[in-house]
């Protein structure tokens, strides 16, 4: 009896290791029996029983997979023929259905491959050009019209439509595949158009710059002219006060002068003596100003502008 004892403990623990598995957060299973599946899918991480040797687990990923499709040349629907890369976020959400449908993931990514291609070629290929590059409206300022508003584009409106009817194809398949966003990773021209859109482009362009300079030269040139007017006023204003200013001090000169010459002395006659040297001053003021050292004078006995040089 001691001898068969580690047979069957041997034999138990083979059984019992065939009999649990274990999933984890990122996984779930199905449980198939000579190849069909049996029971329910399992989805939540734990310990699982299966019966040994006669039934097999087959685990799917549980988490969002990634779909990178190919760079395919698609004709918009105004004869422009563009390059469409597309990528895509998918996950299993029926393993039941999923393993009838595809068996496993390589089978999913192709079938992917001609869903998801398909109707992004035919959304494509009924837009044209200038929506499927433009992804949203956006507002143009210019220096003398309030901001106009640019033809909107629809590359948000072709995302939503494609990711819609992928999501209704694959409805239909019945393949136990969610999708969760679709995106255009890029968008290239074809190079036999590539050069003449870019000219175009380059013509647009040159055609806002100029027009760009014209306003910009209008506005100089009137900057310019309330330049010109400004400096006149304030000279106007300048030579105005100038000339009160030098009339002020001509009133203010001949005051003194009056007064220079009225002086009197305290029994009110005229003092001789203060408006003969004042008339001192005021002649050889008038000397220094009208001679220098290279004047030559003659004098005469009746001039009364030389009496001080006698």
């Amino acid at each position: 009896m001691k001898k068969f004892f580690p047979s069957f403990l041997a034999v138990f623990v083979v059984i019992l290791f065939n009999s649990i598995f274990i999933t984890n957060e990122a996984q779930q299973a199905i449980v198939t029996q000579f190849g069909k599946p049996v029971g329910e899918p399992i989805v939540n991480a734990g310990l699982k029983f299966k019966i040994p040797f006669i039934q097999k687990v087959i685990m799917f990923d549980k988490r969002i997979l990634e779909w990178d499709g190919a760079a395919n040349e698609i004709p918009t629907k105004d004869d422009k023929y563009i390059f469409i890369d597309t990528f895509a976020r998918w996950r299993i959400s029926d393993p039941l259905t999923f393993f009838k449908a595809a068996k496993n993931e390589r089978n999913a990514q192709s079938r992917l491959d001609d869903v998801i291609d398909g109707i992004v070629r035919d959304e494509i290929s009924n837009r044209n050009m200038e929506e499927i590059i433009r992804s949203s409206g956006r507002s143009m300022e210019t220096y003398e019209d309030e901001p106009t508003t640019v033809n909107a584009g629809a590359r948000s409106q072709i995302i939503q439509n494609i990711l819609d009817n992928v999501t209704l194809k694959l409805a239909d398949l019945k393949m136990g595949i969610e999708v969760l966003d679709v995106q255009l990773k890029r968008i290239d021209y074809n190079k036999q158009v590539q050069s003449k859109l870019f000219n175009r482009m380059i013509s647009e362009q040159n055609m806002i710059a100029e027009e760009y300079r014209g306003q910009g030269q209008g506005r100089k040139q009137t900057r310019l002219g309330e330049q010109i007017r400004d400096e006149k006023k304030i000279l106007s204003e300048a030579y105005m006060k100038s000339q009160k200013i030098r009339g002020d001090a001509d009133a203010y000169a001949i005051k003194r002068y009056s007064e220079a010459y009225e002086q009197r002395d305290s029994k009110g006659k005229i003092n001789k003596d203060a408006v003969e040297f004042y008339e001192f001053l005021k002649t050889l003021d008038a000397y220094e100003n009208v001679f220098d050292s290279s004047s030559r004078i003659i004098l005469s006995t009746d001039s009364e502008f030389f009496k001080y040089l006698k």
